[in-house]
């Protein structure tokens, strides 16, 4: 997606050590016409997958998946963080190695919102080794529900995450595809 990677070029700073910054228009502040384009461009990507719900993480993968759920009109459900009081006892948790926290987090979801016969489309920010989103996969196992197709935004194609995903089975599809972050510079794939 040339919008997405000309802003990729233009405002994001590769930190080194494998992170890109994109805080200005993705991750901190959100600029929704960049993003209103990426949910457009995934639901015509992925418009005959059958999806009956968008799943992401919280909290950078929300906005690109709200915008695909509008042109998709399917609901979207976020994996929170942390377990509000509103949620049932029971719910949906697994645990997920994050790359730029430094950690691991909760993912959650409450059975509520997320069940058996689910055809689900994982939106996210990032793909890079793939954990989160693999953490979204495992959630969706839990429910029942069948992950038919994953989207990101900006995929790190040197991380491996796309042959851990396809090796399962899933189709992948990503707006900009980091091929490199060496030597300071932002490389895209093919």
């Amino acid at each position: 997606m040339k919008i997405l990677k000309d802003r990729i070029l233009k405002d994001g700073k590769n930190l080194g050590g494998g992170i890109l910054k994109v805080d200005g228009f993705v991750n901190h502040q959100v600029d929704p016409v960049l993003m209103n384009e990426a949910g457009k461009d995934f639901a015509k990507r992925f418009k005959d997958i059958g999806a009956t719900k968008i799943l992401t993480a919280e909290i950078s993968g929300i906005a690109p998946a709200v915008t695909t759920g509008i042109y998709m009109d399917l609901p979207v459900v976020y994996a929170r963080k942390r377990k509000p009081i509103t949620m049932p006892d029971q719910v949906f948790l697994t645990l997920a190695p994050s790359h730029t926290k430094g950690r691991t987090v909760e993912l959650i979801v409450s059975p509520e919102y997320l069940g058996s016969g689910e055809k689900v489309l994982i939106i996210d920010d990032f793909l890079a080794s793939g954990a989160t989103i693999l953490g979204l996969v495992r959630l969706a196992e839990l429910a029942g529900a069948e992950v038919v197709g994953v989207g990101a935004l900006i995929e790190k194609g040197f991380e491996g995450g796309r042959a851990e995903l396809e090796k399962m089975g899933f189709r992948v599809e990503s707006l900009a595809c980091i091929a490199s972050l060496d030597d300071n510079t932002i490389t895209f794939c093919d």
